[in-house]
């Protein structure tokens, strides 16, 4: 007890030297956690957006074809066909899995009064295994919806709401001129402009009686690398440029939306931000450990009269030792927990603010930051450290002060 009181008359005798190694402390941990915490905030919003889809899955988009060939010239719009389809499924036994394919048409649907304009995507019963559907009621397309081609619908949650304040759940609403049966409602959170869905062969039949297949989407398995995935890239793109007249080497023509390369890229990008950000932490807590053991060096430096006295007196060298430990042990303790309770505090702001931020690309809403926290034992080590690389700050002047000669110190400034 008489040890801590002697302590605390020190650092009321030297509040600024005191204030400026807790500034140190508090300020390398703060910076810390807050850095982490903003990464892992950026990282978790990827995460969460690039979760929307199966990431072993692909989607094929018709456009122009950028070469000419065989007379045909440069510039001429593709499009995908139902022989796509066939080849699709075909030509790739053992990569390619499940075949899909999804035909837009923008229509009306309306209940009463009430009525919306939306883009009606006639899809496979796989549709909700590649872009991941939450299913609220009810079911999505199955295999006897296409087969039969029946006027079913799949509505979002949003659009329920808009066309009825009553469940819609087995109900029969108009599109254009016809009527279809809701059998499911679906989860459209963060998706922004939600889709109804209905049997692709059912929107074939009505509005595409035309040979344009839309896009094809797949699921596929064994590319277990980015050069896996490029040789089959270009052997998929080859086989429908053939098909369709286009030179073999002309990428353009076809637009391979590969998710599971974009999950291979974004691990890669997380991994890099992570070890940047540990690094920029590490050395703005190496920043503060060095303040800490400037500040301890000074300290000692300035007491070393007053230690010859107390060896002159009669103390023992372990007696000074044991004050100058604790007493870095102390500081540091205290504004580090300062430092660590701030940096869980601007953390939990960031959530608050930025975290619940969402910004509408048009296609569907994301987020800035999503959860951007550190981890509790994250905070308590880089406290831990702070307090070891203070406690051992002060040792080193400490071991020196400790073994002066009385006659030294009473001589010492």
């Amino acid at each position: 007890m008489e040890l801590l009181n002697e302590i605390y008359q020190t650092a009321r005798r030297n509040r600024l030297r005191t204030a400026l190694t807790g500034f140190a402390v508090a300020w390398g941990i703060f910076m810390l956690i807050v850095l982490l915490g903003a990464g892992n905030g950026l990282i978790h919003a990827q995460e969460k957006q690039s979760g929307r889809f199966l990431s072993n899955s692909m989607v094929v988009f018709a456009s122009t074809t950028s070469k000419p060939y065989q007379g045909l010239s440069e510039g001429r719009r593709m499009q995908l066909r139902k022989k796509d389809i066939a080849l699709t499924e075909r030509d790739f036994p053992g990569i390619i899995e499940e075949v899909g394919a999804r035909y837009d048409n923008l229509v009306t649907i309306s209940v009463g009064q009430e009525y919306i304009s939306t883009t009606l995507s006639g899809v496979y019963p796989n549709h909700p295994l590649i872009d991941k559907t939450e299913m609220k009621e009810g079911r999505f397309i199955n295999p006897i919806d296409m087969r039969e081609r029946r006027k079913v619908l799949v509505l979002s949650t949003k659009q329920a709401s808009e066309l009825s304040s009553r469940p819609l759940m087995g109900r029969y609403v108009r599109v254009g001129d016809l009527m279809f049966r809701v059998v499911g409602i679906y989860n459209d959170l963060e998706r922004g402009r939600a889709n109804a869905y209905a049997p692709y062969t059912t929107l074939k039949a009505l509005y595409g009686n035309d040979d344009n297949a839309g896009r094809i989407e797949f699921t596929f398995q064994g590319l277990a690398t980015e050069q896996d995935n490029k040789h089959f890239e270009t052997a998929y793109r080859q086989h429908l440029n053939a098909a369709h007249q286009v030179a073999p080497d002309d990428d353009q023509a076809f637009w391979l939306w590969n998710r599971y390369t974009d999950a291979m890229q974004m691990a890669t990008g997380i991994s890099i931000l992570r070890t940047a950000l540990w690094i920029v932490g590490l050395f703005t807590l190496l920043s503060g450990i060095v303040g800490v053991s400037n500040i301890m060096l000074i300290t000692v430096k300035e007491r070393t009269h007053e230690f010859g006295i107390r060896k002159a007196i009669g103390a023992r060298p372990w007696s000074i030792l044991k004050l100058i430990i604790v007493e870095s042990i102390i500081i540091t303790t205290i504004f580090g927990y300062v430092g660590m309770m701030l940096g869980i505090a601007a953390n939990a702001y960031m959530d608050a603010t930025l975290g619940h931020k969402e910004i509408d690309t048009g296609l569907f809403k994301t987020t800035m930051f999503v959860d951007p926290v550190v981890g509790l034992d994250i905070c308590i080590e880089a406290t831990l450290v702070m307090i070891i690389a203070g406690t051992l700050a002060g040792l080193v002047p400490a071991l020196k002060a400790s073994r002066v000669r009385p006659i030294e110190a009473l001589r010492a400034e």
